[in-house]
């Protein structure tokens, strides 16, 4: 990792969590790093010790090392058994690596969400400055694959129903995956389009009725 970049002034810190925006937030930050010749980091904080991290998470994490492999991301940078507040770290790091662009993705059960509600957004201000935020929700992130037949993405989960899947838009105990919804255009129905991520691939499902279509026919493929 780390090729010697021309400019040295700037420099690009992905702040990424466990979610379907992961991939793309990196890939974000790769273009912008191979616009702007700079070196690019890549952050994830957590408070578990990496050891006691669940199937799904290490999924992520191996993931997002080997996009820095591939990338030539400067460092991937791993803050677990982290006690401290999210925005203490990140300002940590800044500090340290003289960030000057910070892109942080909103997901739903993220430690980074309440950038988007103000007060978070307020104290990395305060203790991060002359820093570029970049705030990027999972929403905008997946409906950029999604053309005009369908509606705003919405957050939504699904869950087991008999020997199938429903879509619900609460999240309950009983929710086996996380994604996004595109309801299609001039329906009353919750008929359409559920994407997730699952073993670091984005997936998608047709849904009509609430109901998963053919849950054997689920489509993924690994984010470009």
């Amino acid at each position: 990792m780390g090729k010697v970049k021309g400019r040295m002034d700037e420099s690009i810190l992905v702040c990424v969590y466990y979610g379907p925006n992961g991939e793309r937030l990196i890939r974000r930050g790769h273009k912008m790093a191979s616009i702007m010749d700079c070196p690019l980091y890549i952050l994830t904080v957590d408070p578990l010790p990496y050891d006691e991290f669940d199937a799904d998470k290490s999924d992520y994490v191996d993931r997002w090392k080997e996009l820095a492999e591939e990338l030539d991301v400067e460092e991937f940078i791993i803050r677990d058994n982290e006690k401290r507040p999210s925005a203490k770290v990140i300002a940590e790091v800044s500090h340290k690596l003289n960030i000057t662009q910070i892109i942080i993705g909103q997901t739903a059960q993220s430690r980074w969400e309440e950038i988007t509600k103000g007060s978070f957004m307020n104290v990395l201000l305060r203790e991060i400055t002359f820093v570029d935020f970049h705030v990027v929700s999972v929403d905008r992130a997946i409906k950029a694959e999604v053309d005009g037949m369908f509606e705003k993405g919405v957050r939504a989960y699904l869950v087991k129903d008999g020997e199938g899947f429903r879509v619900n838009f609460t999240l309950t105990k009983n929710a086996c995956f996380e994604g996004i919804f595109f309801k299609e255009t001039g329906t009353d129905f919750n008929n359409g389009i559920f994407k997730f991520m699952s073993n670091r691939k984005m997936c998608q499902v047709h849904i009509t009725d609430d109901q998963v279509t053919n849950p054997t026919l689920i489509s993924c493929k690994i984010n470009q």
